[in-house]
């Protein structure tokens, strides 16, 4: 896993340090009371956060190390770094029983670049983008020094190609979002893959429980005009294009339903992100865009952008959105992308779900977020560079 392109961080650098800025201000208008976030602890391109309840939060930062963040009653936070993997950026993290932690590492470019379809491209510019613990999902439990890996993702995602590949790599695999369940397996989201897996750590076996297919959408307007060099010229604003799901996000529904986030290939057009309701326990279903409510993975909300995680929420999930505008935007450098969205999305009211969106305008380029079961909600921000554990309250 590697970070975005050095065109991206160009072009967002000035943006990214009003967005910064931005979030230790007071609420902008609109923001709802109490809804401000708070800067707990300071992180270095900070993304993976499991709030574990009790001032206690699990991160991850860029440099591959995995931390405990504690906050005190007098307001100030320590981290006790638990351990590191290889990589230059964060993993995904998550606990589970017995007090395991589990870390999961992506297998090449970050899932807005992998869905880009320059990909390949983009690899012939790098080194080390495949490390030898890439594309792997580690344990690790206090006293450990150092995790140890249960499965290798890559290896499987070989053996199980994606049917509705569009760029050429059905074997392809960045795992990207990860969700430990009580029963003691571990659901993996592979933004290239397409796909949710379940691993059972204690034997590696793998299943594949869902496939996400692509769906056709519009190129958006307002789009600059690229060089062949680029990728360019960009097709004309309002065709149709069949575009991949980048399935980056997992976590767990308070009602026990398994919910999947999309961050939606090229054109990475606004609006076009849903977020897929699975059945527990479920094996090698399709969550089809054309026909969303039908079979064991059905469509909870569409109508989203660039979903790069999601979390429990006690009335359905929060969904956190890498820019509002779409990574494509945020990549190509358009003002304004490099603000991105944290919406609870309501199983309850009209319409239903219905979206909230909280902090609005106050979150640069995040990259996590968690809720504790009485209702503190974490992210992570900015994703590349100085950043921060945030609180919201």
């Amino acid at each position: 896993m590697v970070r975005l392109r050095a065109l991206t961080i160009t072009a967002a650098g000035a943006g990214l340090a009003l967005a910064a800025a931005t979030l230790a201000t007071p609420a902008v208008a609109g923001t709802p009371a109490g809804d401000t976030p708070h800067p707990v602890i300071d992180l270095n391109g900070p993304r993976g956060v499991d709030a574990l309840g009790h001032g206690k939060t699990l991160v991850t930062e860029s440099d591959g190390s995995f931390s405990l963040v504690v906050e005190h009653a007098d307001g100030t936070a320590h981290k006790y770094t638990l351990g590191t993997l290889g990589g230059d950026f964060a993993p995904a993290i998550s606990a589970g029983p017995n007090r395991t932690v589990y870390l999961l590492t992506g297998g090449g470019p970050p899932p807005e670049e992998a869905a880009s379809g320059k990909t390949m491209a983009l690899r012939s510019e790098r080194v080390d983008v495949t490390p030898a613990d890439a594309a792997t999902l580690f344990k690790w439990r206090p006293g450990w020094d150092h995790p140890v890996a249960v499965a290798d993702i890559a290896a499987y995602q070989a053996t199980d190609p994606d049917p509705y590949d569009l760029e050429g790599f059905p074997e392809d695999s960045n795992p990207f979002g990860v969700q430990a369940l009580w029963d003691g397996t571990v659901l993996v989201a592979d933004a290239a893959g397409n796909d949710l897996l379940r691993v059972w750590p204690s034997s590696g076996h793998i299943e594949t429980v869902a496939r996400l297919k692509p769906r056709v959408v519009e190129v958006p307007e307002g789009l600059p005009e690229l060089p062949p060099e680029q990728g360019g010229p960009l097709p004309p604003a309002g065709t149709p294009i069949p575009s991949e799901a980048v399935a980056t996000s997992v976590s767990v529904g308070s009602d026990g339903y398994w919910y999947v986030g999309e961050l939606r290939g090229f054109p990475a057009t606004p609006g076009t992100s849903q977020i897929w309701k699975i059945k527990p326990g479920t094996v090698d279903a399709t969550c089809d865009p054309e026909h969303p409510w039908r079979g064991a993975c059905k469509r909870f909300k569409d109508g989203l952008t660039s979903i790069i995680d999601l979390a429990r929420a006690d009335d359905g999930v929060y969904a956190l959105e890498l820019s509002k505008m779409s990574w494509f935007q945020l990549e190509l450098g358009v003002p304004g992308a490099e603000i991105g969205g944290l919406f609870q999305v309501k199983k309850r009211g009209v319409p239903w779900p219905r979206m909230v969106e909280l902090a609005k305008d106050q979150l640069p380029i995040p990259g996590g977020v968690d809720a504790t079961w009485d209702g503190d909600v974490y992210v992570t921000a900015p994703l590349f560079g100085p950043g921060a554990l945030w609180k919201l309250g």
